[in-house]
């Protein structure tokens, strides 16, 4: 199971991300804008996500994947279980969320040190 320092230990390694603990929740976010946020339990993460792919990524694993709170369906944000996601699927949602939140020369240089 993942847990909240293996994505600490991820997330803070792209660029312009900071982490927060607000109202009891961890968050990491770039300036203002939050693209990965925790349940107060850890045992949820929240994360940046296309709405219009919503659908289709918890369709296709809702025992993984759930809607964020009635509150946040207008914004670009999906949940997963912790328990039910590996180190690298994690990566993987950690990642696609920051580019989401940076600018494309900011995401387009960190892929490239990544590659070299």
């Amino acid at each position: 199971m993942v847990t909240v320092a293996d994505v600490r230990r991820f997330a803070l390694t792209l660029p312009r991300t900071t982490e927060a603990l607000v109202h009891g929740r961890v968050k990491f976010r770039v300036g203002q804008i939050v693209y990965v946020s925790f349940s107060r339990d850890e045992a949820v993460m929240g994360f940046g996500f296309p709405k219009e792919q919503r659908d289709w990524l918890i369709g296709g694993s809702p025992d993984k994947f759930m809607q964020p709170e009635k509150s946040d369906l207008r914004y670009h944000w999906v949940l997963v279980r912790m328990a039910a996601i590996d180190e690298t699927e994690m990566r993987e949602l950690v990642l696609d969320a920051w580019r989401m939140v940076v600018p494309k020369r900011v995401a387009s240089a960190y892929e490239e040190n990544a590659q070299g």
